[in-house]
């Protein structure tokens, strides 16, 4: 989808063309690809000569949205709680990010107790 999102619509081609990694799949993987996220209402195409241009459907907010409610869902009990705590003990979770994490819980924190007040 980023490479998608990048190319704003393109064919099959124009998407491996728009991504980053050194080992580009396959045209058929990334034709595949397409087929499946079409299926599932996240693209949509259009027929231009023998090709077809892929047009995304959902933007990249829509998607990480999407995607993280499934995965609160699926894994974590509907509970942003387990997963925050378990993305913290990671072994690889550095000063900064805790730092950084620390900080949207603060502000996150800030902004629902003034939501809050102003309700009274």
């Amino acid at each position: 989808m980023r490479a998608l999102w990048a190319c704003g619509r393109g064919t099959v081609s124009d998407v491996i063309e728009a991504m980053t990694e050194d080992q580009k799949p396959a045209y058929n993987t990334v034709l595949t690809m397409l087929g499946i996220l079409e299926d599932k209402g996240f693209v949509s195409h259009e027929k231009a000569g023998r090709a077809f241009t892929y047009i995304p459907l959902v933007d990249e907010r829509q998607a990480r949205k999407s995607a993280l409610s499934h995965l609160l869902e699926r894994f974590f009990d509907n509970s942003p709680e387990a997963l925050i705590l378990n993305l913290l003990g990671r072994e690889d979770a550095d000063a900064e990010e805790v730092a950084r994490v620390r900080a949207v819980i603060a502000d996150a924190s800030h902004e629902l107790s003034s939501r809050h007040r102003s309700r009274r």
